[in-house]
């Protein structure tokens, strides 16, 4: 169990420095890994699917950000995301993150 920790700590780390300037998520956003991939479709699209959906969307980083905080149903098929409880400055700065993916 800690080797696990230690390599999702250095994955997160090394996607950090790799991907963007934006952090990797947080210990809270974790819960979103649960459903979601930075690549792969699991239970709700790839994080890289959900930014290239919103790239020429200029109201992208607001959707988002909405959709962490308040959950959303039918955007990407028949399973209902659920709403995240973070705060609000956290699901702004994975937004922006989520996004980032883009570059």
């Amino acid at each position: 169990m800690m080797s696990s920790r230690v390599s999702f700590s250095l994955a997160v780390v090394l996607a950090s420095m790799s991907l963007s300037v934006w952090a990797a998520p947080s210990a809270s956003e974790q819960t979103c890994r649960a459903c979601h991939d930075i690549n792969n479709k699991k239970v709700g699209p790839a994080f890289r699917e959900i930014a290239a959906s919103y790239r020429n969307d200029p109201d992208a980083l607001a959707k988002i950000k909405k959709s962490i905080l308040q959950g959303s149903q039918g955007k990407w098929g028949s399973i209902p995301m659920p709403a995240n409880a973070i705060a609000d400055d956290e699901a702004d700065r994975f937004a922006h993150w989520v996004m980032s993916l883009n570059k």
